[in-house]
C-alpha cells in the first residue's frame, strides 16, 4: 500500500494537473465528473468491461442497453480497468476508480480498512436483498454490521480424482461413487494403490506461482499453522516458522521423496498442473469447483474425473472460501450507489426471472460443446432465499453430463459443509 506521504504527493499532483488544464480551457474529458448527465440520470462506470470485440462485449452491451431501458433514470460507462494491486491503491488515492470495481476476497479486509467501498447496506435494503447473501461469505464483505461489497462467486476446495485411476485401483463403488480419504493419509494410500495399478503418479499439486501458495495455504491449515497474526498496533506480522509448518512441508516433500507419488518435475506451475491432471499424469489434486473448464481444454472429458471433498489434516478439517466480489468507489453519491446496486442485482441475478434461466441454459450448453463437466454445484455467493439459487441446483442436476455419483461427494460438501470454512490469508 501506498505510504501517506506518497498518497499526499499523488493528489497534489492531480491537483495542479487539474489547474493546468483548467487554465488552458480542456478540462473537458478529465476526472471530477458530476455524477449526473444534461438529463438529470445517474452516471455510473462499470469496471472490468471486455476491452475488445468478443461475445462477451456483445452480451455486457445487450445487458447495459436492457439495464438502461428498464432504469430509465440511470447511464452506464464502460471502464475496461480490471483490479490490479499494482495500480488499485493509485487510483484510489486520486479519486480514478470506476463507480463499481471486481475484486477478490482476498482484498476485502485491506479495501475495508483503508475506506476505499462505500457502505451499501441500505441500498441492498431498499433493493430486496437484506439477507440473501451466502452467510459464510458475510465476514468477508462486512465490518460492524455494515456490508462493503456485493459477492458474484465463490468457492471452496475439494479433491478432485482420475475416475479410470480410481476404478483400476479398486477405489470406485459399483454405482459410481468414489471412495472418500478421510485424511491426507488415507489420500497418500488412494495414491499408492493407484501408482501400483497405473505406473502413474497417483497426487499432483501445484507448487510455483500463485497457485503453489494458495493450495498449501489450505494443507497448512489442516496441520495447525497461523500465517499471519495482527498486533496491537493494527499491523500484521508473519507467524508460520512454527512446527507445524514445518510438519505441513515436509508432508509435501514425502509425496515426492519418500513416497514418489508426485510427477517428475518438482516445479509446477497453474498450466502444468492443471494439464497433468486431465492427461492423467496425477490422479488426485486439490482444486475449487470450476476446474472443468481448466481441464476440458486437455481433452479431459466429462466421464475421465469427479470431485469429493478434501481431505482432513491432523489438527482439523478445513477448506479454503475464495472469490469475487463488486465494489462501489468509497466516493460515490448515494443515487449511484442505489443506481450501482440496481445494476449489480440485475447482473448476478437473485431472482428467478426469464432472462436469468435463459443466461444459464445458454452457459450450460456452451460448457458442454467445450468439452466440460456438468454436475458440479459450486458453493454460491447467495443464499437459501434466493429463487435463482433453487432453480440453478435443480436444472444443474437435471441437465449434467456426467455420473452425478461421480461429483456426489463434493456436492454434499459444500451444501452441508462439516469442515471450517476459512478466507484466504489477508496478508501473506
Amino acid at each position: 500500500m501506498k505510504s501517506i506521504k506518497t498518497k499526499h504527493r499523488i493528489i497534489k499532483a492531480v491537483s495542479a494537473l487539474t489547474a493546468l488544464v483548467l487554465a488552458s480551457g480542456m478540462l473537458a474529458g478529465c476526472g471530477g465528473s458530476s455524477d449526473k448527465d444534461s438529463e438529470g440520470r445517474t452516471i455510473i462506470s462499470v469496471g472490468s468491461w471486455p476491452p475488445e470485440e468478443s461475445d462477451a462485449l456483445t452480451a455486457m452491451n445487450e445487458r447495459k442497453a436492457r439495464f438502461e431501458e428498464a432504469n430509465p433514470d440511470v447511464v452506464i460507462e464502460p471502464d475496461e480497468w480490471a483490479f490490479d494491486r499494482q495500480t488499485f491503491y493509485a487510483k484510489a488515492a486520486g479519486g480514478q476508480l470506476p463507480t463499481v470495481y471486481l475484486s477478490g476476497f482476498t482484498e476485502m479486509p485491506e479495501i475495508i480498512n483503508s475506506g476505499y467501498s462505500s457502505d451499501i447496506t441500505e441500498a441492498l435494503k431498499n433493493n430486496g436483498l437484506e439477507g440473501m447473501f451466502n452467510e459464510n461469505i458475510m465476514d468477508i464483505i462486512s465490518r460492524d454490521g455494515k456490508i462493503y461489497a456485493f459477492p458474484t462467486m465463490s468457492y471452496v476446495l475439494g479433491l478432485a480424482y482420475n475416475v479410470d485411476a480410481f476404478e483400476a485401483a479398486g477405489l470406485m463403488k459399483e454405482d459410481g461413487t468414489p471412495m472418500q480419504p478421510a485424511n491426507w493419509d488415507e489420500m497418500v494410500d488412494f495414491a499408492v494403490k493407484i501408482k501400483e495399478a497405473t505406473g502413474k503418479p497417483g497426487i499432483v499439486l501445484p507448487t510455483a506461482d500463485r497457485s503453489g501458495g494458495w493450495i498449501f495455504s489450505a494443507i497448512a491449515w489442516s496441520f495447525g499453522v497461523e500465517f499471519m497474526e495482527k498486533g496491537e498496533d493494527g499491523k500484521w506480522q508473519a507467524k508460520f516458522d512454527s512446527p507445524e509448518a514445518a510438519q505441513a512441508l515436509q508432508f509435501i516433500k514425502d509425496l515426492k521423496w519418500k513416497y514418489d507419488l508426485l510427477p517428475a518435475s518438482t516445479i509446477i506451475n497453474a498450466e502444468d498442473w492443471y494439464r497433468s491432471f486431465a492427461v492423467g499424469d496425477g490422479a488426485m489434486t486439490v482444486v475449487a469447483g470450476d476446474y472443468p473448464r481448466r481441464v476440458a481444454k486437455y481433452g479431459m472429458t466429462p466421464d475421465q474425473s469427479g470431485i469429493m471433498a478434501i481431505p482432513a489434516g491432523p489438527a482439523k478439517h478445513v477448506t479454503l472460501l475464495g472469490g469475487e466480489v463488486m465494489c462501489i468507489k468509497n466516493d460515490a453519491t448515494p443515487d449511484q450507489i442505489d443506481a450501482s446496486v440496481r445494476w449489480l442485482k440485475t447482473r448476478y441475478n437473485n431472482e428467478l426471472t426469464d432472462e436469468y434461466k435463459t443466461n444459464t441454459e445458454t452457459t450450460t450448453e456452451n460448457a458442454k460443446k467445450d468439452g466440460q463437466l456438468v454436475g458440479i454445484q459450486s458453493l454460491s455467493p447467495w443464499s437459501d432465499k434466493a429463487e435463482s439459487l433453487v432453480w440453478y441446483r435443480d436444472y444443474i442436476e437435471q441437465n449434467a453430463n456426467c455420473n452425478l455419483n461421480h461429483v456426489k461427494l463434493y456436492n454434499d460438501f459444500v451444501a452441508d459443509c462439516p469442515a471450517e470454512i476459512k478466507p484466504e490469508e489477508p496478508v501473506c
